[in-house]
């Protein structure tokens, strides 16, 4: 049974990043081989949309561009990430 190591979506070719696109990489890729490929996008899954307005952290919040705080959705989609890896 092969281990399950969580990858970035993006880097497994969805196209889930902040501008809509992935950025596939085939080294990413070739860890099949070796470990089951468990793919999660946090910003998606704590409920932000694809694409979106990039953010940044500003102290402890996440805010985007705009001004808007996203801090809840990175909370979630740690979250999840964290559920998903146990």
């Amino acid at each position: 049974m092969k281990k399950k190591i969580l990858i970035s979506s993006c880097l497994l070719g969805t196209p889930c990043r902040y501008d809509g696109k992935s950025v596939r990489r085939v080294d990413v890729t070739a860890l099949s081989k070796r470990y089951e490929l468990v793919p999660i996008c946090p910003e998606v899954d704590g409920g932000l949309p694809t694409p979106r307005i990039p953010s940044e952290r500003l102290g402890d919040r996440v805010v985007m561009r705009d001004g808007t705080d996203v801090t809840e959705n990175f909370l979630r989609g740690a979250e999840h990430a964290y559920a998903v890896a146990l």
